[in-house]
C-alpha cells in the first residue's frame, strides 16, 4: 500500500509540475500577446500621424493657393471702391461746396427755445 500511495504521490506531483509548466506558458503567452498588440497599435498611430500630417499638408498647399487669389481679388475690389469714390467725389465737389459755404453765409440769429427770455 505504501507503494501505491508513493505512487499516487509521485503523480500528483508530476500532474502539478506539468500543471505549472502549462500555466507559465499561458502567462508568457499573454504576455507576449500584449506586447504585440502594443506594437501593434504603435504602428497604427504612426501610419495614422503620417497620413494625417499628409493631409493636412495637402490641405495646407490648396488653401495657401486660394489666400493668395482671395487677397489678389480684394486687391482689385479695393482699388475699384477707390475709383468710384473718386469720381463720386469730383462729380459733387462743387455742389457740396457751394452748399457748404451758402450754409456758412447764410446765417439767421435766432434765440435757442432752452434760452430764458428776462423780462
Amino acid at each position: 500500500m505504501a507503494a501505491s500511495n508513493s505512487t499516487g504521490i509521485q503523480t500528483l506531483l508530476e500532474a502539478e509540475k506539468e500543471a505549472a509548466k502549462i500555466v507559465q506558458k499561458a502567462r508568457q503567452y499573454r504576455v507576449q500577446r500584449l506586447k504585440d498588440a502594443r506594437a501593434e497599435a504603435a504602428k497604427e498611430i504612426d501610419e495614422l500621424k503620417v497620413s494625417k500630417n499628409e493631409a493636412f499638408k495637402n490641405f495646407e498647399q490648396e488653401h495657401a493657393g486660394s489666400s493668395d487669389q482671395t487677397s489678389h481679388r480684394v486687391e482689385v475690389e479695393t482699388e475699384q471702391k477707390r475709383v468710384e469714390i473718386e469720381e463720386a467725389f469730383a462729380k459733387n465737389r462743387e455742389a457740396v461746396l457751394q452748399k457748404l459755404l451758402e450754409t456758412v453765409y447764410t446765417v439767421e440769429p435766432k434765440i435757442h427755445r432752452n434760452a430764458r427770455i428776462s423780462q
